[in-house]
């Protein structure tokens, strides 16, 4: 019974992240009116960072979803290991194409390029925020070196708080998410992203609280 369930979650994990990036894909082309003839590195790096949120996005519903059904995590290892993979590009990519126009166009380096000549002063606490949460989600990437550690937990604690700072820096930053359509949509992964982060805390520390004995 639970084989069959989780076959069926991992097919609907597989939509679901395909249907994220359907939908970061259109608010994307429509924010320059599909003008695919003048693309350069400052229109293409936004796409890479809605498909990077997006896909973590998805990573957490089903990380709730496979819990709340109580699903072995091997059914959807293989979902994780390649969307995961994607990711780590998108946020690799992201900001390396915006930081590598800004030097080619004779603007020096990070953090300075991007702080003093691409967002405005009152939103570089944003801009922050994103260059923050990338560095923690490549310590993430160490998982598999240290996870088995005991200070790993806090790890993950910096990471779930990364998404929501990476929430937040989109919010603030992304053309996109200014008006219209997808800003809704934003506002619905926002709400549903917290109310699997809460699920997620709250199943984590149900499960590690100790058990009181069986009277006898």
């Amino acid at each position: 019974m639970q084989q069959a369930i989780g076959q069926r979650l991992n097919i609907i994990a597989w939509i679901l992240s395909g249907l994220v990036m359907v939908i970061a894909f259109l608010a994307w082309g429509q924010s320059f009116s599909w003008q695919f003839s003048h693309l350069d590195s400052f229109r293409i790096f936004p796409i890479l960072g809605l498909t990077a949120f997006s896909l973590m996005w998805g990573h957490y519903i089903m990380s709730a979803a496979r819990q709340y059904l109580a699903v072995p995590k091997q059914a959807l290892h293989r979902y994780f290991e390649v969307t995961s993979l994607a990711v780590l590009t998108a946020i690799l990519l992201h900001p390396g194409l915006l930081w590598w126009q800004l030097w080619r166009d004779g603007l020096g380096l990070p953090p300075g390029s991007y702080l003093n000549h691409y967002v405005a002063p009152s939103l570089r606490w944003a801009a922050i925020l994103g260059t923050i949460s990338l560095f923690i989600f490549l310590g993430y990437e160490f998982r598999r070196l240290f996870s088995t550690r005991s200070w790993w937990h806090y790890v993950e604690y910096a990471t779930d708080a990364a998404i929501i700072a990476i929430y937040i820096h989109a919010l603030k930053l992304g053309t996109q998410l200014q008006s219209g359509w997808f800003k809704l949509v934003w506002w619905f992964y926002g709400l549903t992203l917290l109310i699997s982060l809460i699920y997620i805390y709250y199943r984590r520390f149900k499960d590690q609280r100790p058990k009181l004995p069986t009277p006898t």
